[in-house]
């Protein structure tokens, strides 16, 4: 059996950038279910927010941050995340990732939420391209190991300590066990759950679902954060209409031209994106359409062309000049918020076992994440994985408890007398029509059902569709069961039957095996 001092299953820029510090403390495997490029950090085009301009400080970050997330931050982690910012940032200018520069600095733009333009870009809106082409390059040519299309099916433990990962090699069908002294999640979120989604691939919720079979707590599982344009073109995936195309000045129109978002909230476009998304599908509502329209055609040719040379060749690739149309967009699902809890060093509550990137939940985005924090999340959380294993010799801590938190186990339902035929297409629509953007008893209620009766009637496992299925059906549940157990609306979730938050609600909905 190989031994490795790091193993990391992901290989996007979670993955990759934990790694890159890691070789400097031992040997390192990456595992990855496809090539090392496909993750959901390639389609990442708004860019990294870091406090780092003239106007900027970490004490306006952390206020916009606290803001977004309604009530449910973890205060400490998101301190922690905007003043370590620029350190972080000079890291990937050392690494090499080409930054917009403008008048000799690094370019910042605004988004959404953001009090000050604060958000560093990469090839106008080619930021997580070009960080993964960077990082990619990187362990390429490193003596980091890479094991590309195989899946890690289950965490190993001995006496309830990380022992490896056991693995199912998708081209031979082998299975084989790998042992390590830290393992590190970092496969991502879980954008495939949802029938209209801007997620690679590869996002099934695969750390999630290791996680809790291993016994890790999970947690705030409810937010999943929609984005609310996505292109929508007859016959083509949803494709992200970034949130800086708002941010440099773009107009949303409902489909008779009409610009709706004052009628929503002062802040208009440039809301927090639940804000938006919901004000966008209900002006879809009203006009019974299946989009609204982003317009950008009063602005610069040339501004257009070369902030979003990606997002211009696209459209212009599908007969769509935006230059001189309207672009048709509606919501997709884009970001878990909740995920695999650890502490401000990455740590789960299983010794050894650490969590970063969207599979994790650091307590940073509470109930809504800020635009653009999530890369920043990732560079800040995992540099703090590699400071603690280097000083770590010795039982790691447990992540702290909160007393005000509820616990909470998967339920035990009694199956429907009709659940619809299981299957990868009918769970998407199951879970985009009952536990979306707009929620409320019933469905949520239908959906777990559902879900349950599903999951007691997989198969036996067999390759990476099954594997990838179970994974789904189990996020789904515990996304599910968290939505129903949440009785207000807060952030990202909202139920239409307890339309107000609710200070009684202002702690955090954690899952854990029985």
């Amino acid at each position: 059996m190989s031994y490795f001092d790091y193993i990391l299953v992901g290989s996007g820029i979670a993955g990759l950038y934990t790694a890159l510090l890691a070789k400097e403390q031992g040997s390192v495997l990456i595992i990855t279910k496809s090539a090392i490029e496909d993750c959901n950090t390639k389609h990442a085009q708004g860019g990294i927010a870091a406090p780092i301009g003239a106007n900027d400080s970490p004490e306006l970050h952390i206020r916009d941050t606290l803001a977004a997330g309604n009530g449910l931050c973890d205060e400490e982690a998101v301190r922690i995340l905007a003043t370590e910012a620029p350190d972080r940032i000079s890291d990937l200018v050392y690494l090499g990732v080409p930054f917009d520069m403008l008048d000799g600095k690094i370019a910042l733009t605004m988004e959404a939420a953001h009090s000050v333009p604060r958000i560093l870009h990469a090839g106008g809106d080619a930021t997580g391209e070009h960080i993964e082409i960077t990082l990619s390059q990187r362990v390429r040519t490193s003596n980091i190991r890479v094991l590309e299309n195989c899946l890690a099916t289950e965490v190993l433990l001995e006496n309830g300590t990380v022992k490896g990962v056991k693995t199912l090699d998708l081209r031979t069908g082998t299975a084989e066990e790998f042992e390590c002294r830290w393992l590190i999640l970092a496969t991502g979120g879980a954008g495939q759950l949802y029938k209209f989604n801007t997620n690679s691939d590869v996002a099934t919720g695969d750390g999630i679902a290791l996680a809790f079979k291993a016994g890790a707590e999970i947690t705030d599982m409810e937010f999943f954060q929609f984005h609310p344009t996505a292109l929508h073109l007859p016959g083509v995936p949803p494709f992200l209409i970034s949130e800086a195309v708002r941010g440099e000045g773009g107009i949303l129109r409902n489909i008779n031209g009409y610009r709706f978002m004052p009628d929503y909230t002062p802040e208009k476009e440039l809301a927090p994106r639940d804000v938006v998304t919901r004000s966008i599908l209900y002006e879809m509502e009203k006009t019974n359409a299946d989009n609204v329209f982003i317009d950008v055609t009063h602005l610069p040719r040339n501004t257009v062309t070369t902030r979003f040379p990606n997002i211009y060749r696209f459209c212009l690739d599908h007969g769509l000049d935006i230059t001189k149309d309207l672009t048709p967009v509606a919501p997709a699902a884009h970001y878990m918020m909740g995920g695999v809890k650890v502490n401000t060093w990455g740590e789960t509550n299983i010794p050894r076992l650490f969590a970063t990137g969207e599979t994790a939940c650091t307590g940073v985005h509470g109930a809504n994440r800020l635009a653009s924090n999530s890369m920043l999340e990732v560079l800040v959380f995992s540099k703090r994985i590699l400071e603690r294993t280097r000083k770590g010799s010795g039982p790691i801590m447990p992540a702290k408890k909160q007393t005000s938190d509820e616990h909470h186990h998967l339920k035990l339902r009694k199956s429907p007398q009709k659940a619809p035929a299981a299957g990868i297409l009918s769970l998407k629509s199951l879970m985009w029509n009952k536990v979306g953007i707009i929620r409320n008893k019933k469905n949520l209620t239908e959906a777990a059902d559902a879900l349950a009766v599903w999951q007691r009637r997989l198969p036996q496992l067999t390759g990476q569709v099954s594997h990838e299925f179970s994974n789904m059906l189990l996020t789904g549940r515990l996304m599910t069961e968290a939505a129903l157990i949440r009785e207000e609306s807060r952030g990202a979730h909202f139920r239409t039957d307890f339309p107000q938050s609710s200070p009684a609600w202002q702690h955090h909905i954690i899952f854990t095996k029985e």
